[in-house]
């Protein structure tokens, strides 16, 4: 599955662990591990079907995004999106969701 980045501190995170002393190290450890499942995902079925991920939309006025369970406190929050006819995962943050 493609995915995007919504923002550069994650851009930076993901590529050159920059500000990952922001987080806790089981935080960022998960954060890799959620990536490369959305890496080899073919689109959100495939992420549904991880249970432990607790894919799940939220309600309310971010009704339009999701959360992948990092921990029982931390999530990392996505959309999904069209982009040129091709289906894509946007990555907004990592949020302490406690």
């Amino acid at each position: 599955m493609r995915f995007v980045f919504k923002n550069r501190k994650l851009t930076l995170l993901y590529t050159d662990r920059v500000d990952a002393h922001k987080y806790p190290a089981e935080v960022i450890d998960a954060f890799f591990k959620v990536m490369a499942l959305i890496r080899n995902a073919q689109d959100e079925r495939d992420l549904r079907a991880f249970h432990s991920l607790n894919y799940e939309t939220l309600k309310g006025n971010r009704s339009h995004q999701n959360s992948l369970r990092l921990n029982k406190q931390w999530r990392l929050i996505v959309e999904r999106a069209l982009d040129d006819h091709e289906r894509v995962l946007w990555i907004i943050d990592i949020e302490d969701y406690h």
